[in-house]
């Protein structure tokens, strides 16, 4: 068969499975609309490469192939100088493009317009934390985003490295102890999208996710609105459980009051028991069990689950979260 039909026949086979099937998610963000082509131009260039790789080896099996009674050796090849530096110049050049392109859609997503959202973002073995600065500090375990306006991502870790990445925004970030990384994005699609960890941050790696929920600007508002009231409000009971409700507590612990019933750590119905196991007054276990979770474990769970991102929460919604889980506790 023909070389060039070889070249054919594998293309469009390549191109076929490229096309075909859905390999990349929806895209939510517009950050996406300059990656997507870059992930395309690696594609096409290749499939160009695996093409003509393929058909010159399938040539070769049946062109040079040796009778079955030839046991001698093959004539000795000097090599062929101009078709070395055609298949040495070639990749360069498509790699130098490659290169090329892509900073320059770096240096694009990296335009921060002067009206935008921000957004603290911190990870930690195996939890994500999103605090709004221009909202009052409020803390959410789940990142919120306004549809249609761009959003500063400010990240930092408290141990490891980890990398936040949503597939819908198609952009990936690692997030290195000490070092303050930064991600833009304009959200473009209503939803709700995986938050993953996208870098082997130890043994709970796999749970470390979260969720990326874009609304339209109004409800954004609101949403911010109603949790800035929530956690400033003077009754315990109702900043403690929207600091409680925010943060995520309900995935992992029991309480009766705020109708969670989370199995992955102690049941906060019990909080005087196990204060009294731990032979310390009630106020300061429960403080210390927030900030510092590792200072005491209760017998029959395990060390390290606990996120201590918590002890990042401004002192008025640490105190009333305090408060909120010791008398939902009484009454529980």
């Amino acid at each position: 068969m023909p070389l060039v039909v070889l070249v054919v026949l594998f293309a469009g086979g390549a191109t076929a499975v490229a096309l075909l099937l859905p390999w990349l998610p929806t895209a939510a963000a517009l950050q996406a609309s300059e990656i997507d082509p870059v992930f395309w131009m690696v594609i096409g260039i290749s499939i160009f490469v695996f093409a003509i790789v393929e058909a010159v080896i399938v040539h070769s099996v049946f062109a040079f192939r040796a009778p079955p009674d030839d046991d001698s050796d093959g004539p000795p090849v000097h090599g062929h100088a101009a078709l070395e530096i055609i298949w040495t110049v070639i990749p360069t050049a498509l790699v130098i493009a490659i290169g090329i392109y892509s900073a320059i859609v770096v240096a694009r997503l990296g335009q921060l317009p002067k009206h935008h959202l921000t957004v603290d973002v911190t990870a930690q073995q195996y939890a994500w934390t999103f605090k709004y600065p221009g909202a009052g500090g409020i803390t959410s375990g789940e990142l919120r985003l306004p549809l249609g306006e761009a959003t500063l991502l400010r990240m930092t870790s408290l141990d490891v490295i980890h990398a936040f990445f949503v597939p819908q925004f198609r952009q990936n970030e690692d997030v290195v102890p000490g070092l303050t990384s930064t991600l833009i994005v304009t959200p473009t699609r209503l939803g709700t999208y995986p938050v993953i960890c996208n870098e082997l941050c130890g043994l709970g790696h796999s749970v470390m996710r979260s969720e990326a929920v874009v609304m339209r600007p109004a409800a954004f508002a609101a949403w911010e609105k109603s949790q800035s009231k929530a956690i400033s409000s003077s009754s315990p009971s109702v900043a403690g459980a929207a600091v409680f409700k925010n943060n995520g507590c309900s995935a992992c612990h029991t309480l009766t009051a705020a109708g969670a019933t989370g199995k992955v750590g102690p049941d906060l119905d019990k909080l005087s028991t196990w204060a009294a196991e731990a032979k310390q007054p009630l106020v300061p276990f429960v403080r210390t069990s927030i900030v510092d979770p590792n200072a005491y474990i209760q017998p029959g769970f395990p060390k390290n689950v606990m996120p201590q991102t918590f002890a990042s929460l401004p002192k008025q919604q640490l105190d009333a979260l305090v408060q909120y889980l010791i008398s939902s506790s009484k009454k529980g």
